[in-house]
């Protein structure tokens, strides 16, 4: 492992954590906090049903966030906008962290959490894309497992995010962490954008992209949908179900977990456990997939939540605190691990260099709002039929499309990404 990957690898994990921390510091807000701060006058069910729609907010600006980046990370290179969507993330949190409640501001008290939200998503939807070019375009061999750490930063960072709503209520007690409490993580971004920026500021281009700087589309993105359309859809496709069972066994679980009888520490603690196991989980399954390659883990994964789905609920309605930390282990830390951490490489594998970038962010952050959606989607769904089975045949109806898009796909881990050796590479990614 040469210093170059060493250092990209770090920064991509680092810059993950980052932002993901950020992001997902408000999902966890928005099931435990925000509908009593932002939305205090709607009735409580109701308060939650729009607490989780400003947080499908932030995924549906991802795409505008990858597009956006992915243009400028194709034509000027990768580093430059990491080093501006790390910045944008920082800034927009530590803004939600001093931003008045409804109490005091009313109505634009949830108009300016939306609009940072939206900030949140377009930094976010930038990101990912860039950090796992960074690491998969610098490593020679072994690409799935190096490409994943920026998918293992996702877990981490909700580890830390919940770590830290965790100690901050214990610290200051329930009454002053809803007064005030909360805003502490959010403050604290501005310390770690220092950490971030530094790290990154290390890392040099990528050599696939310099090895294509007299070769630059001048519109990426009309070149991935001119040529590439059928890639991009299975692509979605591809990825739809893991962000789906992503929100299911994080956000809405933890305020359904709360409803159903659990105390709220103790579904913070279980979330805690199980996304310490999916950051190993992760990396392990997306080095399996260097070996077994990439469709075999995706599909096992699906076919594995889709069942899975169907014991959850019952797991967590039998109010055993036991019970509650086996089920989120097994979906957060082995089952969707199977599903999510390969996804980096078969992005980053599916588009060329010149518009790589473009490609994966897009493919990669439209799926990501089914991540988004969901929690609203099945909050919805729960108050229309008040039970949980309809959440759970919807689950495996996701993973079922999965299974069909990466049955479409051929296999992609034994591509070479350097230019000149990947020609055909996304017309011939459809079987």
């Amino acid at each position: 492992m040469n210093v170059q990957l060493r250092r990209a690898v770090a920064s991509s994990f680092l810059g993950s954590v980052i932002e993901y921390y950020d992001f997902l510091l408000y999902a966890t807000a928005s099931a435990v906090v925000f509908n009593k701060v932002f939305f205090s006058s709607l009735d409580p069910l109701v308060a939650t049903v729009a607490s989780f729609g400003t947080f499908a907010t932030g995924y549906l600006a991802r795409p505008l966030g990858g597009v956006l980046f992915g243009h400028f990370g194709d034509l000027l290179g990768r580093k430059r906008m990491l080093m501006l969507t790390m910045t944008l993330m920082g800034v927009s949190s530590f803004l939600i962290g001093v931003l008045p409640t409804y109490a005091q501001i009313g109505g634009w008290a949830p108009v300016g959490l939306v609009v940072l939200r939206v900030v949140q998503g377009i930094s976010v939807g930038g990101e990912w894309g860039g950090a796992v070019l960074m690491s998969a375009e610098h490593a020679t061999s072994r690409r799935g497992l190096w490409a994943s750490f920026t998918n293992a930063g996702a877990p981490c960072g909700m580890l830390l995010s919940t770590a830290a709503m965790t100690a901050t209520a214990s610290i200051v007690g329930e009454r002053a962490f809803l007064d005030w409490g909360w805003r502490v993580p959010f403050l604290l971004s501005v310390a770690l954008l220092g950490v971030g920026l530094f790290v990154r500021m290390k890392v040099e281009e990528t050599p696939a992209f310099q090895a294509v700087e007299q070769d630059r589309r001048r519109l990426p993105l009309v070149e991935v949908l001119r040529n590439h359309p059928k890639v991009l859809l299975l692509g979605v496709g591809v990825g739809l179900a893991a962000f789906v069972a992503q929100s299911t066994l994080t956000t809405f679980v933890l305020a359904y977990g709360v409803q159903a009888g659990h105390p709220r520490q103790t579904v913070l603690n279980a979330l805690t456990i199980s996304s310490a196991c999916a950051v190993v989980g992760i990396i392990g399954w997306s080095a399996l997939s260097d070996r077994f390659g990439r469709r075999p883990i995706v599909l096992l994964g699906a076919v594995a939540m889709a069942v899975f789905g169907f014991a959850l609920f019952p797991m967590v309605d039998a109010r055993s605190t036991p019970l509650l930390v086996l089920a989120l282990v097994l979906g957060q830390g082995v089952i969707h691990p199977m599903m999510y951490g390969p996804l980096a490489a078969l992005y980053t594998e599916l588009f060329s260099t010149a518009n790589r970038y473009t490609g994966a962010s897009l493919g990669y952050q439209l799926a990501g709002l089914g991540a988004g959606f969901a929690p609203l989607l099945f909050a919805e769904l729960r108050r229309g039929t008040g039970g949980t089975a309809a959440v759970s045949y919807s689950l495996a109806a996701f993973c079922l499309l999965t299974v069909l898009c990466v049955l479409a796909l051929k296999e992609t881990s034994g591509r070479d990404l350097m230019p000149g050796k990947e020609a055909g590479l996304a017309e011939h990614g459809t079987r």
